[in-house]
């Protein structure tokens, strides 16, 4: 049954319940009283046991990064929440709680063994991203729907689930169901399914269980189809190009064009209008397939660039750990040396000739360090130069092609007109054969009205063309000055500065010793 609180005071996850726990389940005797002295960091806890805690909210877990083991059964809890911050948890039990609802598990992805144990549960839900989940324990919850069993399906490694106590175990085929639908499984209810009744199951749910295969499999085919297409939508936005391999921006030039369908009805138009689309989709397709291999060509370059930008880093850190390592050598050999020595003027000498070793071994990182700097400098202002080229070459020659769209609208608008002004001649002289819809005739009332017509849907269909053009421009433009500030940044200020910090940081603990060694030695 759930636990009751209507006559004790809930209590609340604070820092003075945690600290509490986390010393209890930590180390004993002299290890445990140095930890409680020195403090343990929540950070580090692995395990943790709030269990019979009263509790009714879970809060304040945050710290807990690297948990992988939470105990908070036997508490007044509602609601799963809260845990956001333990994406390293693997063991949760939250059995005998209040919960109703099966959710706040999202960032949960390494959970392998789950319990719920005695709650209020009604369905089986929101638990897609457990894709690592062994065991599950709904057993004694509110489960009414064999139905609602599907839904773990989509587990492939769910070994073990208990379900007793739930309403829909009072079905007869309760098991034969669970055991059928659920392939996966080596035990139910804490018992190992043997051979004979798994047989039994599948014969008896052969005919559904293949027609819900067949439909997974559809369903399957269809995600993997929705990704490819997306990917490679993906692909082709990365290039700047997409929805260009087809007559997507012809057509966009017409979809707000109020006088273009009218124009399009009068005689021969839609000859002119066949011709126009083919041509200018082919430049569009030309557009397409050359921003896709120009997109391949960065990729290469930043690839080949990132390539040699860690080949320095690792060849400038491999000399700088052999220097390290001899003078580790030159170090322990010293130390050994001086540890049998009780000549305190040698003692003295020798440490301060190791000092200097010290502040040898710090100039030859620090050159190391500054050499590799001017080598990477070097290397991205080539980098650099080149992306500029690349991308100024692709902005020009897609802007040369799509002058080409320009020119093509240019011309359909001229021989538009042309038709305009002689459909307009013989509507004058009562000599035109063609019928046209009223709204069509309403544009010839004079010259200025057709000609403004003709001019508005040309004005609005170059706006379409300079709009991708500068879209295609700007995006490219955008790209480069953000992959360039990422490399300044990254590959010379933020890698420069931790490198320092480093060498400095390992400077310091040499000295450290040195001063600890004579200390003990005086």
């Amino acid at each position: 049954m759930s636990r009751l609180y209507d006559t004790v005071e809930p209590a609340v996850i604070d820092e003075e319940m945690l600290q509490k726990a986390v010393e209890e389940q930590g180390p004993k005797d002299e290890a445990g009283r140095i930890a409680k002295q020195e403090g343990i960091d929540f950070a580090d806890v692995l395990s943790l046991r709030l269990d019979f805690k009263n509790i009714l909210k879970i809060d304040n877990l945050w710290r807990f990064t690297s948990l992988t083991k939470l105990q908070m059964d036997n508490n007044i809890i509602e609601k799963i929440e809260g845990m956001d911050a333990l994406v390293n948890l693997v063991w949760l039990d939250l059995s005998f709680n209040n919960i109703e609802v099966i959710e706040g598990l999202d960032k949960l992805t390494k959970i392998r063994d789950l319990t719920l144990y005695n709650n209020k549960i009604s369905s089986i839900e929101n638990m897609d991203a457990l894709v690592d989940l062994h065991v599950l324990s709904v057993g004694n919850n509110e489960l009414d729907q064999l139905e609602n069993l599907i839904y773990l399906r989509r587990f492939k490694q769910l070994k073990t689930l208990n379900l007793s106590g739930n309403p829909f175990c009072d079905d007869p085929n309760f098991k034969h169901y669970v055991i059928a639908y659920l392939p996966t499984l080596q035990f139910l209810d804490y018992r190992l399914i043997d051979e004979n009744t798994r047989a039994a199951a599948n014969e008896q749910y052969t005919y559904p269980i293949q027609q819900l295969e067949h439909n997974e499999e559809q369903a399957r085919k269809r995600i993997e189809d929705q990704e490819a297409k997306e990917a490679e939508f993906s692909l082709h936005k990365g290039a700047y190009v997409e929805n260009l391999n087809g007559s997507a921006l012809f057509d966009s030039m017409f979809a707000d064009d109020t006088e273009g369908p009218k124009l399009a009805l009068l005689p021969g138009v839609d000859e002119l209008l066949t011709a126009y689309k083919e041509k200018y989709t082919a430049i569009c397709q030309q557009i397409f397939e050359y921003g896709l291999k120009e997109h391949q060509r960065r990729g290469d370059e930043v690839s080949g660039f990132q390539t040699a930008v860690d080949e320095a880093k690792e060849d400038n850190r491999n000399m700088g750990m052999r220097k390290i390592n001899d003078f580790n050598d030159y170090r322990r050999k010293l130390f050994t040396e001086l540890a049998q020595s009780s000549d305190q003027a040698h003692i003295d000498t020798s440490l301060e000739q190791h000092n200097k070793e010290i502040d040898k071994l710090w100039d030859s990182l620090m050159a190391l360090e500054m050499q590799l700097v001017d080598q990477l400098e070097d290397t991205i202002k080539e980098f650099e130069r080149n992306m500029a080229d690349m991308v100024s070459t692709f902005v020009e020659n897609v802007q040369a092609l799509i002058s080409q769209c320009r020119d093509l609208e240019n011309t359909h608008n001229e021989k538009l007109l042309e038709v305009a002004i002689v459909t307009l001649e013989k509507m004058v002289k009562n000599e035109l054969d063609d019928e046209l819809p009223d709204d069509v005739r309403m544009l010839f009332v004079d010259k200025d009205t057709i000609t403004n017509a003709v001019g508005a849907s040309h004005d609005l269909h170059l706006l379409k063309i300079d709009n991708k053009e500068d879209d295609i421009i700007t995006r490219a433009n955008n790209w480069l000055a953000a992959l360039m500030e990422r490399v300044h940044n990254e590959e010379e200020v933020k890698r420069n500065r931790h490198r320092v910090s480093e060498i400095n940081n390992f400077i310091d603990h040499l000295r450290e010793e040195v001063e600890t060694f004579e200390i003990q030695a005086a």
